[in-house]
């Protein structure tokens, strides 16, 4: 696995072997940060469910200002750091460890990208209903419809690539 794009281009990431993650791919990695180009200069971004902090890692590489990390795996939270620390990026990061719904609502971003493992689904409407950004990105089975809203969020797009498909939610306007 590599950074895609941004300061870090082309520098690998280690990644945990076996099925423990999920990885996002780099083409749908690559598509993401294409969309979020004029927005993640200067963002605050949450990787939530971060597994191996790859696209955390892209946000920091692309201009992102601070990048938040939950996940509940030790040694995926071990993964992150190390990846962070071979980068030289650990002062731009927080990692955060433990339950995601049990943390989320506390943490303040402007993009939020949630990537929880396929066969956790009941966690989508919950984390995406706590998350207090602007914009938030569910990373999702292609077979799956998270829904037109959630909360004060409603979904504004949805992008297909194979198995996976991207949700991109905003918060609607208030009255």
């Amino acid at each position: 696995m590599r950074v895609i794009g941004g300061e870090f281009r082309s520098r690998r990431l280690k990644s945990i072997p076996g099925r423990e993650t999920r990885p996002t791919p780099d083409r749908l990695r690559e598509t993401l940060f294409d969309i979020l180009a004029p927005r993640i200069e200067g963002a605050v971004f949450l990787d939530a469910y971060a597994g191996t902090g790859a696209v955390g890692i892209e946000a920091l590489s692309r201009g992102a200002v601070r990048c938040v990390f939950l996940e509940i795996s030790r040694r995926a939270v071990d993964l992150i750091r190390e990846n962070l620390h071979a980068l030289g990026i650990e002062a731009r990061a927080g990692v955060v460890t433990g339950k995601v719904l049990a943390s989320l609502a506390r943490q303040q971003a402007d993009i939020v990208f949630l990537d929880p493992p396929y066969e956790m689904t009941a966690e989508y409407p919950a984390a995406l209903e706590q998350s207090s950004a602007p914009l938030v990105i569910a990373q999702h089975s292609a077979r799956v419809d998270l829904g037109a809203s959630h909360g004060g969020l409603r979904r504004t797009r949805v992008l297909r690539q194979g198995d996976n498909a991207l949700s991109f939610y905003t918060k609607e306007p208030g009255p």
